[in-house]
């Protein structure tokens, strides 16, 4: 292991969020207030960017050990129509903040499994929660799918309501990390998907690679990449298994002797990374790939590339609504998250509430370190504040020399730049001007490892 990989392997943040949701200060966030912030940023930016819908549906019917996503395992499809009636009531509450007809201008369904839901009911939620609102013909609608029971008639049922991206989570190829994850998936199934998807006109096709499993080894995972070039998606999400136990109970289904030491995952990225540059694709941001005609491509090309609770995304839109159980949403000025139990969020919209259990209103200085990380993980340079650069903690202000040192990046009087080198390493570049991890200290392991 090389001595950055290994000085810079620690905890730390993703920056989908500034502050990040542990050093949110607000417990059971006044609705009232919430939605204030809500009403005020649809007014600025609805006839602008519109606004993003993020949609959880947490229901899988097997557990795959190695997730760390909030989840419901069941085999009662049951579940779906409350869950649906429930999403909609939530909806509603947001709709009647709003002083005008939605533009809804980027959805994402996530999970969860979304493909757990049969096309009819999930035609169903999405043709009454367009009611009333406008679909741009410049939109953004995406899934994510299980190749396994994502069928032609998911596809299509989506496609007519305006889809064209779906990702698809593959992980691993091999059958050995498949057993140890539990998640088998054979390869014709991931055929047969994204022949499905391609046939149903869908113009984004993503697969989710996971780096760091138990049993994964750079041979294995190496042959898993080779295997793109049987598919060539548009977009590859390539991330690394954040191992978080304490958080997800069913990664201590493995031992942690199953998983790849820091090196070996350095070698696994290292060797996926030059693979992937070799078929044609571009690196984006950190974790992602995409080819040359994809949006991504474009937009980090034209310097638009944002970043969101839902990742990296070509939407300009400060708005994020979240709807359903754990879901987070954003209007630039503040945070909020809704209860993460399903029965303890059905319940709160059975009362006429988004059952709020935990908030962050931003302050100037939030706003200005907020827009600081967001440009540096997106774009690889930022203007800096001097008021934030000569408020360096000590530390803080001796690795920003260091790293320049290290030709990790470089900073003049007003401006940092991240090398290409220092984008392995952006997530540890961007904690140098995060105020909270200062003050918190205590909550710093929280995080999964940077490497």
């Amino acid at each position: 292991m090389d001595a950055l990989c290994q000085k810079y392997n620690v905890p730390a943040p993703r920056y989908t969020s500034y502050p990040t949701v542990p050093y949110w200060v607000e417990n059971n966030p006044e609705e009232k207030v919430w939605l204030s912030h809500v009403k005020r940023e649809f007014e600025n930016s609805n006839a602008k960017a519109g606004i993003s819908l993020y949609i959880h549906l947490p229901f899988c019917e097997s557990l795959c050990t190695y997730c760390g996503c909030n989840k419901r395992i069941t085999k009662n499809h049951g579940v779906e129509a409350k869950y649906i009636e429930a999403l909609l009531r939530e909806w509603s509450i947001y709709k009647t903040t709003f002083n005008d007809k939605p533009i809804i201008s980027e959805l994402h369904l996530g999970g969860g499994t979304p493909t757990f839901f049969s096309p009819e009911n999930l035609e169903n939620l999405l043709m009454r929660l367009f009611k009333g609102a406008e679909i741009p013909e410049k939109h953004d609608f995406s899934f994510e799918g299980h190749p396994n029971n994502t069928t032609r008639e998911h596809l299509d049922t989506l496609a007519a309501l305006g889809f064209r991206r779906v990702s698809f989570g593959i992980q691993d190829f091999d059958l050995k990390v498949q057993i140890a994850i539990h998640r088998l998936q054979p390869l014709v199934n991931v055929r047969r998907a994204f022949d499905d998807a391609k046939r149903a006109g869908y113009t984004s096709i993503n697969f989710d690679l996971v780096y760091g499993l138990p049993m994964q080894t750079v041979d294995s995972f190496s042959k898993t990449v080779d295997k793109i070039k049987d598919f060539m998606p548009d977009r590859i999400a390539l991330y690394s298994y954040a191992h978080v136990p304490w958080k997800s109970p069913s990664q201590r289904g493995y031992s942690e002797e199953d998983l790849p030491a820091p090196e070996i995952k350095k070698a696994m990225y290292d060797n996926a990374r030059q693979s992937l540059t070799n078929m044609g694709y571009h690196e984006i941001g950190m974790d992602h790939f995409a080819l040359p005609h994809d949006d991504l491509f474009k937009a980090q090309e034209a310097s638009r590339l944002n970043r969101n609770f839902m990742g990296y995304t070509t939407s300009q839109s400060q708005l994020l609504v979240g709807l359903g159980c754990s879901s987070i949403s954003s209007s630039g000025t503040a945070y909020v998250q809704n209860e993460k139990k399903v029965e303890d969020y059905l319940a709160a919209t059975s009362r006429g509430t988004l059952g709020l259990i935990r908030g962050h209103y931003l302050t100037d200085e939030d706003m200005k370190r907020q827009s600081l990380i967001k440009n540096l993980i997106c774009r690889g340079v930022a203007s800096i504040d001097q008021d934030i650069l000569e408020g360096l903690p000590a530390p803080a202000w001796e690795s920003l020399l260091e790293m320049q040192e290290e030709g990790l990046l470089y900073l003049d009087s007003s401006e940092l730049n991240v090398t290409p080198l220092g984008m392995n390493y952006i997530r540890n570049i961007c904690m140098l001007f995060d105020a909270y991890l200062y003050k918190g200290q205590e909550k710093y392991g929280q995080f999964s490892q940077a490497v």
